[in-house]
């Protein structure tokens, strides 16, 4: 098969991407990404191939990675922005009107200048390629457009909860309910613009794909009942990477890892927590932290105890195995990293979905979740001793990376993959 792959330039999306091209790639398939300009060093730094599509328009750019247009009144706990914070929600409290203005602006200031510089590029080369598969990042709604286009199978990739299928189930039953003239649909009525304009009719699998790889377990996870799951068990890549010397060492003393993750300051934002309080509330006690700090951020430091080690990147997969726990932003990046290596985890999470990622892990007992804008680093250092000092999380632990090992691996995707193709050309009759 051809599988053409597809994401916005976001750097920790595309990481989450590439064991499955590569799964796919090994079993023989024709694979591909279509990116925008500036990423294609990003993709063949991967080893993969990349066609370069659109412009270099750059979302964050245009938006602020903290948008003014959010308010964190819209979210629940500042979790989530409207629309999507509804799928953490009880249903009796989301209204049409939330949802239906939380997806006019979400459109509006994030999904149309994330997709905008990629859509006809991409539609023009999917028809040129003629790729068996579309995959597409779950934001990137170009990815649907251009399979659509070509007669395609598709689906899209989801990384933690999808909160965004969640979120267009309410939308769609609140919008049942409406008088006919008062119903609305911002986000379906944008899709229909490029639906019309490339020769097809629009459906909810140009929002949602024809199907979704997921790659959470069920202990942490939420689901659109409508939907056709995939899951995948997620394989930890952070890009080329070299392991220092003092890494292959054994430490002589329990050591902790401090990661607060990539994308907050690829995007010019400050970290949650404040490092250097952390950093000083733990300086006494016999580990050895190592705290992977960006260098835009490591000048803030005024001191650095004896027992950190300031790094500016270090391989997470290579640093995660050596720790006796591991104090992070929630990303699913790391957390997954973490829980697949059986290392309880501190979550000091910040935004998105990272606060109930956050949630779930204590839920199950792999460690415990504190909202960074409200702690302390004495309650830090407190949380991390618990951490340490006992069993109580050893269950948790095991139990998690049990359920994240039984996910099937990207290598048992393939055979799955090419019966959802097999399924498409049946029903359309392409060959």
């Amino acid at each position: 098969m051809r599988i053409l792959f597809t994401t916005y330039s976001e750097k920790t999306h595309f990481q989450l991407l590439v064991p499955l091209a590569w799964a796919l790639r090994t079993a023989g398939h024709e694979v591909c990404f279509a990116v925008q300009p500036k990423f294609v060093d990003t993709v063949t730094q991967a080893g993969l191939t990349a066609v370069p599509v659109g412009s270099d328009r750059d979302v964050w750019n245009i938006i602020g990675r903290i948008p003014d247009w959010i308010d964190e009144s819209d979210g629940k706990d500042g979790e989530l922005y409207a629309p999507y914070a509804s799928a953490l929600m009880r249903p009796d409290e989301v209204t049409w009107e939330y949802v239906r203005d939380g997806f006019e602006r979400v459109v509006k200031r994030l999904h149309k200048p994330a997709n905008f510089p990629l859509v006809s590029d991409l539609v023009e080369f999917a028809r040129q390629w003629q790729p068996d598969l579309v995959l597409w990042e779950a934001n990137t709604f170009a990815g649907g457009i251009a399979a659509r286009a070509c007669g395609a199978a598709h689906g899209r990739l989801v990384f933690a909860i999808d909160v965004e299928a969640i979120a267009r189930d309410l939308f769609l039953d609140l919008c049942e309910q409406q008088p006919e003239g008062e119903r609305v649909d911002p986000l379906g009525e944008w899709l229909e613009g490029y639906a019309r304009k490339y020769g097809f009719e629009f459906s909810e699998d140009l929002v949602t794909g024809q199907f979704t790889v997921d790659q959470l377990p069920d202990a942490l996870n939420m689901h659109s009942e409508r939907l056709d799951y995939v899951p995948m068990r997620p394989v930890p890549y952070g890009g080329p990477a070299t392991v220092p010397k003092w890494l292959q060492e054994t430490p002589k003393r329990p050591r902790v890892a401090l990661t607060l993750g990539l994308s907050t300051t690829d995007h010019q934002a400050d970290y949650a927590v404040d490092v250097q309080d952390v950093l000083d509330a733990v300086a006494d006690l016999d580990i050895e932290v190592v705290a992977t700090i960006a260098e835009s951020q490591q000048d803030r430091l005024s001191r650095i105890p004896d027992n950190v080690r300031v790094v500016s990147y270090v391989p997470l997969l290579a640093l995660v195995p050596t720790c006796a726990a591991v104090i992070h932003h929630g990303g699913y990046g790391t957390m997954s990293t973490v829980a697949l290596n059986g290392v309880s985890q501190l979550v000091l999470p910040a935004a998105d979905d990272g606060p109930v990622l956050g949630r779930g892990i204590a839920e199950v007992g792999a460690g415990l979740s504190v909202d960074p804008r409200r702690t302390t680093g004495a309650e830090v250092r407190g949380f991390l001793l618990r951490l340490l000092d006992g069993e109580e999380f050893e269950d948790g632990v095991a139990r998690l990376r049990s359920q994240m090992d039984e996910l099937p691996s990207p290598n048992e995707l393939g055979p799955v993959l090419e019966a959802k193709v097999e399924h498409h050309r049946s029903r359309t009759g392409k060959r």
